[in-house]
This record gives C-alpha cells, structure tokens and sequence, in this order.
C-alpha cells in the first residue's frame, strides 16, 4: 500500500512539474490608462477615457511624427474612447451619454476635437468623417516639456476640462454638464 502511494506521490509531483508557464508578449509600447472625471473621489464618474500612451524618445511629436492638419487618434494603439456617463455639453454643444472615439486635428494655435460613433478602430487609418458626433475648436497652448502623453481632468464651473499634453503642446476640451 505505501508503495501505491509513494508512486501515485511521485506521479503526480512529475505533472504538476512539467506544466510550463505561459509565455506573454513584451509590455506595451505604448501602456494603456484610464483617467475618470468624478466629482469626488469615491463618487460615481461623470467621464471615463481609456487611451494608449506614446513617448517622445526624443522625436518632435506635433508637426512631424503627429502633422498638423490631420486626423490623429489621440494616443496610441486604438483610438482613444471616451464614456460620458450623462448628457453633457462639450464647447457649448450638446452630446448624449454614451461612449465614442476621442479624435483629434492638431494644429500650431488651433485643435479640432472630435467625438465620434465609430467605436473600437485602431488609430485614425479608417476614421469616417460621417461618423462624427459632435466637433469643436479649442486653442492650443504651451507647457513644461511633457515625455509621455497624458490625459488629466481637471474641474471647472459646472463640469471638467479635459486636458490634452504631449511635449511642449496643451489643450483643454470643456465638458459642462447638464
């Protein structure tokens, strides 16, 4: 009887032995981040945005490796997406709940920013124009040199901003709620 166990021990100590661990690909380039605009820090969230984040390594990111004047995803990887967990206001126009792709339009003193319902793309490669939501124009401004692309929030009357930084480049999206 001890043998039968002691060989049923070793049987099942030489399976649990040979299982391998699984391999993984290397870490993201670009790492994924949420960032939430909530009014307190354990309340329910207003707004949501899942986006990839790039580094500068040296590059000149806005007018060369992100050019003016073109559909940018606002990030890496797949287009940024944004929730909004309410009706809101975004520049003064009217958006409805839901969730939709963070486009941008870079330019020198000017940036387009578009929300649109075409939902889970990578990059801006198929981006359909049709599909907009909801366009506005904010003013870019300067900054502290930024290596990583971040997205923060920041609270103002009556809803957020939300703040757009890479290298040297700001912008601020209002958010108003309703």
């Amino acid at each position: 009887m001890k043998k039968i166990l002691f060989a049923a021990l070793i049987a099942l100590i030489s399976m649990t032995t040979s299982v391998q661990a699984q391999d993984f690909a290397g870490l993201q380039k670009s790492p994924t981040d949420i960032v939430y605009a909530k009014p307190g820090r354990r309340a329910a969230p207003h707004i949501k945005v899942i986006y990839s984040r790039p580094q500068k390594k040296g590059r000149t990111i806005f007018g060369e490796l992100v050019p003016y004047g073109k559909v940018w995803r606002t990030g890496a990887d797949e287009a940024t997406e944004i929730k909004l967990f309410q009706d809101m206001k975004i520049g003064g126009k009217d958006i409805k709940a839901g969730t939709y792709s963070l486009f941008t339009i870079p330019g020198d003193k000017e940036w387009t920013v578009i929300l649109s319902n075409q939902l889970d793309i990578w990059g801006a490669y198929s981006y359909d124009q049709s599909k907009d939501a909801v366009r506005i124009k904010v003013p870019a401004a300067k900054g502290s040199e930024l290596e990583v692309f971040s997205i923060g929030f920041k609270n103002i009357d009556k809803g957020y901003g939300l703040v757009l930084g890479w290298d040297t480049s700001r912008v601020e999206i209002p958010f108003t709620l309703k």
